[in-house]
């Protein structure tokens, strides 16, 4: 079974300055905490199985000398401007998945292990696979996640150190919609390489949500370029960092 964990927005503020954000936007977002080793730090909302992620660069000079393919990812992209970079799916066979990968000739990153300290001081850890691919203006190969707890585990502490509160899984990211240069090409890379179900011409099935491809507008960066967003109380489009979000 493969869901979407996460959606990931490079930003350029600091996480206090965007939960403070889109708290005034009446969701509950709180501060993530620092990727020591990649120079990050994230601010965070979750949804009922998925949560949004704003990443941002907290000390360049690690950054740039961390050579990891996220912190790459967001150094490239935030040269230019702000704005999502790209998803993270969750699985519980990472191990099984690189190895599968592999078997069909698709070279990745091997299981890379992974951890977080928070703003209480805890420390959370994962496990995470790339697809080997070069930076650039092209879509960017999901990545893969596997954590340390369960899902049931890991909402139950989320709720007890009060990253999530009752209002956050009323919420649902119900599609990640992708402007690409050519949809179906996409679509039939991503199928080969990944467990997904396809629905119509332009969809993708995860099992908590829709992947939907577009047709780019010549000369523009290929990149997830809207995030639907379900439970809301209001119908409301919001563009953030150059990002827009639609609220249903």
């Amino acid at each position: 079974m493969m869901y979407l964990d996460h959606i990931v927005h490079h930003v350029t503020k600091k996480p206090e300055e965007v939960a403070e954000d889109w708290n005034a936007k009446g969701f509950h977002a709180v501060v993530g905490g620092q990727h020591t080793h990649w120079g990050t730090y994230n601010a965070l909302l979750y949804t009922k199985t998925s949560y949004i992620e704003w990443l941002a660069i907290e000390h360049e000079e690690i950054a740039k000398n961390a050579n990891h393919p996220l912190v790459n990812l967001l150094l490239h992209d935030i040269k230019n401007s702000p704005g999502f970079g790209t998803i993270c799916i969750r699985t519980t066979e990472i191990n099984e998945l690189c190895q599968q990968l592999e078997l069909k000739c698709i070279e990745t990153s091997g299981v890379l292990h992974a951890e977080r300290k928070t703003a209480s001081g805890l420390v959370r850890k994962w496990k995470m696979l790339f697809v080997k691919e070069e930076v650039s203006d092209d879509l960017p190969t999901p990545f893969f996640i596997e954590w340390e707890e369960s899902d049931l585990e890991r909402y139950q502490l989320l709720q007890e150190d009060g990253t999530i509160n009752a209002s956050n899984v009323e919420l649902s990211i119900s599609a990640c919609e992708f402007h690409v240069k050519s949809p179906r090409e996409v679509m039939k890379k991503w199928k080969r390489y990944f467990d997904i179900t396809e629905q119509d011409e332009q969809t993708l099935l995860l099992s908590n949500t829709k992947l939907v491809f577009k047709k780019l507008d010549s000369g523009a960066k290929e990149r997830l370029a809207m995030v639907h967003i379900d439970g809301c109380i209001e119908q409301d489009t919001f563009i953030y960092e150059h990002a827009p979000y639609l609220f249903r």
